[in-house]
C-alpha cells in the first residue's frame, strides 16, 4: 500500500468512526423544539392560535434515562402549550413492567391548561398491555377509544384516541360516533398507517409517531428505513386523500441507537384557521 492509498483508507476509517460516534452519542441526545403551523379549515375561531405540544416515542429504557425523560417533561412545560398530546411507545423493552412503572410517574408530571391526552403504541403493548392501560388510566390522560372535547366559550374541538394499529383495535368510527361531522375532530393514533384504513368519519388532523422520522435521513435520499407500509409517511405535515397527517420524529430510538440528520423533537403545533390568517 503506497502512502496516498494508506492516507485515503485511514481518512475513510476515521470519518466513519466520527460519524458513528456522533450518531450514537451526540445527535441522539440533542432534543430540539420544532414549531409547526397547522392550517385547519373548520377550526373554530376561538381556537385560532391554539397550541398542542406533541410528544411521542420516548422509548424509555436502554440509553434513554429517567433524567432524559425528566428533561423532556420540563422543557415541554416551559413551552406553556394549551394542551399536550402523547402518541405512544413510552417504553422500549418487551415482556416487562419495570420500565412502565418507572416512566409513567414522570409522565404524570405533564400539565397543561386544557389537559394532557395520551394513547398507547405497539411497544407499550409488547411490554405489558394491562400494566400500560393501568397507568394510562391512573394518569388521567387516557384517550384510548375515547373522544373528549376541549371547550372555549361556546366552541369546541374534539380529540379522539385510536388503539394501536398493530396491537389493538383502532375503533375510529366508534369513538367519534356521537359527534357531528361538521365539528373539528383531531385523532391521536400512534402508527400513521392507520390513516389508510377503512373509516368513514371526517377527521381534520391525525397526530402520529412510530416512524422516528427514520432516525437516519440521508441528504438527497431521505430515510432509508421506515417501519410503515406507506413509505410516504416519514415526518412532518402530510396532506393525504382523507385528512392532514402530522408525524413527529419522536424522542427515543428503536432497532439501532442512532440518529443522523434527524434530531429528537418536541413538536409544538399551532392550529390556525386559514380564513383568519389573511
Amino acid at each position: 500500500m503506497n502512502r496516498r492509498t494508506f492516507l485515503r483508507s485511514t481518512g475513510y476509517v476515521l470519518a466513519t468512526a466520527l460519524a458513528g460516534t456522533y450518531s450514537v452519542f451526540i445527535e441522539r441526545n440533542i432534543v430540539v423544539v420544532n414549531r409547526y403551523t397547522i392550517p385547519i379549515a373548520n377550526l373554530p375561531p376561538s381556537f385560532h392560535g391554539f397550541t398542542l405540544a406533541h410528544l411521542t416515542d420516548l422509548h424509555f429504557g436502554p440509553l434513554v434515562s429517567p433524567s432524559f425523560i425528566q428533561d423532556v417533561v420540563a422543557e415541554t412545560m416551559l413551552l406553556r402549550p394549551d394542551a399536550i398530546v402523547c402518541t405512544g411507545d413510552y417504553v422500549h423493552a418487551k415482556n416487562t413492567t419495570t420500565e412502565i412503572d418507572q416512566v409513567w410517574p414522570i409522565l404524570m408530571q405533564l400539565k397543561a391548561k386544557h389537559g394532557v391526552f395520551s394513547v398507547l403504541g405497539n411497544h407499550d403493548h409488547w411490554a405489558d398491555t394491562n400494566r400500560s392501560l393501568y397507568w394510562l388510566e391512573r394518569s388521567g390522560q387516557n384517550l384510548r377509544h375515547q373522544c373528549k372535547a376541549i371547550t372555549k366559550g361556546k366552541e369546541r374541538i374534539l380529540l379522539g384516541g385510536a388503539g394501536d394499529y398493530w396491537e389493538d383495535q383502532l375503533k375510529i368510527d366508534h369513538l367519534f360516533a356521537s359527534t357531528d361531522d361538521k365539528e373539528c375532530r383531531i385523532l391521536l393514533s400512534h402508527n400513521p398507517d392507520s390513516v389508510d384504513t377503512r373509516f368513514k368519519t371526517p377527521v381534520a388532523l391525525v397526530l402520529s409517531g412510530h416512524t422516528h422520522g427514520g432516525q437516519v435521513v440521508l441528504p438527497f435520499f431521505g430515510a432509508p428505513v421506515l417501519p410503515v407500509q406507506n413509505k410516504k409517511y416519514s415526518s412532518g405535515l402530510i396532506v393525504t386523500e382523507k385528512t392532514k397527517l402530522f408525524i413527529s420524529r419522536g424522542l427515543g430510538w428503536t432497532i439501532y441507537p442512532v440518529r443522523f440528520n434527524c434530531y429528537p423533537e418536541i413538536a409544538l403545533l399551532q392550529l390556525v384557521n386559514p380564513a383568519l390568517t389573511a
